[in-house]
């Protein structure tokens, strides 16, 4: 189901979810004829019923450009590689996709925790089927043939720094009250297996991995790419030094 709530913002709220014990078990790095893998196939199930992956987006218009400014629907983002990926862009669709609050709320026994990170391995399934649904509709709706995706937090500190999910969750408006999702005073989300970012159309694949010095991430997707690195960062790092005083 997707729900209208204003002009340009739709709820996906009706997303599919399955739960797929092979590929849970890879997740866990368990054999299925391990001594745990029953007790937490168990619970993977419980906690897989209660599943309701969701998602919300917008559809947003760039207002202003500058070195290392875009203006989104009358709201600042300040990136360099934000901006440049954006240069020949005019829509972009903020969004936010999450595994859901309610499998927080199904009973795990105290301190067992390999049940817990159990249920966070379900959570992170949950996230990436609510990812790809929301990948799919936007691109299907708005006859898209590629869309690429920055978020804060992702990358080295300077790609988009974690601190402007206040100016995204700004952007989409009463996410807590449409999907569930907080944000803290760290600009951290909750629930934890969320995920917030803008797809904007491209003719290039583009992954925040690619430009993530960090080696020892569990959620990487593609590996450092130093061509890549010097094309949108250093590059843009020259443009600014050669161009003092502009916002």
């Amino acid at each position: 189901m997707m729900a209208r709530l204003g002009e340009c913002t739709m709820v996906l709220n009706e997303i599919p979810f399955e739960l797929d014990p092979e590929a849970l078990l890879r997740r866990l790095r368990m054999d299925a004829e391990g001594p745990y893998a029953a007790e937490m196939l168990e619970v993977a199930r419980a906690v897989a019923a209660a599943a309701r992956p969701k998602a919300l987006y917008e559809v947003a218009y760039i207002e202003a450009r500058s070195e290392e400014r875009v203006t989104i629907d009358g709201v600042i983002f300040t990136s360099r590689v934000l901006r440049a990926n954006l240069s020949a862009v005019d829509r972009v669709f903020p969004y936010i996709a999450t595994c859901g609050t309610e499998m927080d709320a199904v009973p795990i026994p105290g301190q067992d925790y390999m049940a817990e990170y159990c249920r966070d391995a379900v959570k992170e399934m949950a996230l990436a089927a609510a990812r790809n649904y929301l990948v799919k509709h936007v691109r299907d709706r708005f006859g898209l043939k590629r869309v690429a995706s920055m978020n804060p937090g992702s990358g080295d500190l300077q790609i988009w720094p974690i601190q402007q999910q206040k100016e995204l969750f700004a952007l989409l408006g009463d996410v807590e009250g449409q999907i569930g999702v907080r944000l803290t005073p760290s600009c951290l989300m909750h629930p934890n297996k969320t995920i917030s970012g803008l797809f904007y159309p491209t003719e290039v694949d583009f992954v925040t991995c690619r430009l993530c010095h960090r080696e020892a991430c569990q959620n990487r997707r593609a590996a450092f790419d130093q061509r890549l690195w010097d094309e949108k960062v250093r590059a843009t790092e020259g443009r600014c030094a050669s161009a003092p005083g502009e916002a």
